[in-house]
């Protein structure tokens, strides 16, 4: 029963947002966005704390506003997500443009197949659609949804242009077969990772447990990682899809140690777009949470938890 409300109801707001004028659905996204910031404390407080830690010269009123910020992208992009099924290679420009695209064709002709290094920055739903359009389908790494009727809803949403998704529990070798058949893959790389599948990795100065997915299957392929971000524009009022040259990666014999400075890399990356559109990233995400080994826990409610856990109560 459980599952069949959270699909209506997924449904029901995806349906009345794609219907709406994009202004009045930005305006009601954006209501709901600061509704349910309101209402779930620990996303507050973890964007709060997520601020203090990446911007901790900034004065509390800045940070602030960086959550106001960010409240507006989440709504914004929740619009927009509801509207990727009206979008077209003939109106897709209304909404987003491309630049340095020719960095991604030369990469691409390389062969080898591509990884996209991108992150929950601007509207990241309509980043890879966007791209299809323009350019032609691409695979997508997921996470599949707790719930499979609303993972199916969501996935019927983002594949409209052709992308297909590649689910994280996929074989490697279906991922291995995408790469060395040339195709391309976008890959979210900027969330926390359980240990047994993380590297850590300097983000914002504090280790960070980094997927080591993506530096492996460069490493092991030659694909060429192609960081891409989109971000909103207010001189144009439209978002613009940045592809960057791809990375210079080197291999050498310590297999571990090109994973490691690979993703390190990786990180930088992402952290100078934060950087330069902090506004526009999901902050509420818990990016610190898994700590190296005997390492305490970085959220304060952690740590209140793991304190109990040890005295026993």
């Amino acid at each position: 029963m459980r599952e069949r409300l959270e699909y209506a109801s997924a449904w029901i707001m995806l349906k009345f947002l794609g219907c709406l004028p994009r202004t009045m659905a930005r305006a009601i996204g954006v209501l709901v966005a600061n509704c349910l910031f309101a209402i779930r404390p620990p996303l507050r407080r973890a964007a709060e704390f997520n601020l203090r830690l990446a911007f901790p010269e900034l004065p509390e009123t800045a940070r602030r506003d960086i959550l106001k910020g960010m409240l507006r992208n989440l709504g914004w992009m929740a619009a927009e997500f509801a509207r990727l099924p009206r979008y077209t290679r003939g109106n897709i420009e209304k909404a987003i443009i491309l630049d340095g695209f020719e960095n991604f064709a030369a990469a691409e002709r390389r062969g080898k197949g591509v990884l996209f290094l991108t992150g929950h920055m601007g509207a990241w739903e309509l980043e890879p659609f966007a791209h299809a359009l323009y350019s032609g389908p691409i695979y997508f790494l997921v996470r599949p949804i707790d719930n499979p009727r609303v993972d199916a809803l969501v996935n019927r949403y983002r594949c409209a242009s052709g992308n297909r998704p590649v689910k994280k529990n996929e074989s490697a070798r279906s991922i291995l077969r995408i790469l060395h058949e040339g195709g391309v893959i976008g890959v979210l790389a900027d969330q926390n990772t359980v240990p047994h599948e993380a590297v850590f990795a300097d983000f914002f100065g504090i280790p960070a447990a980094t997927t080591s997915g993506i530096a492996r299957l460069a490493r092991r392929t030659g694909a060429a990682v192609v960081p891409a971000y989109n971000y909103w524009d207010p001189r144009i009022r439209k978002y613009r899809l940045r592809y960057e040259p791809a990375l210079e990666l080197t291999a050498t014999e310590d297999e571990q140690s090109d994973i490691h400075n690979y993703s390190t890399r990786f990180n930088e990356v992402i952290e100078d777009y934060v950087r330069r559109f902090p506004d526009q990233w999901l902050w509420v995400h818990r990016r610190w949470k898994t700590r190296p080994a005997h390492e305490l826990p970085i959220y304060p409610d952690e740590q209140r938890e793991y304190a109990k856990q040890t005295r026993g109560d």
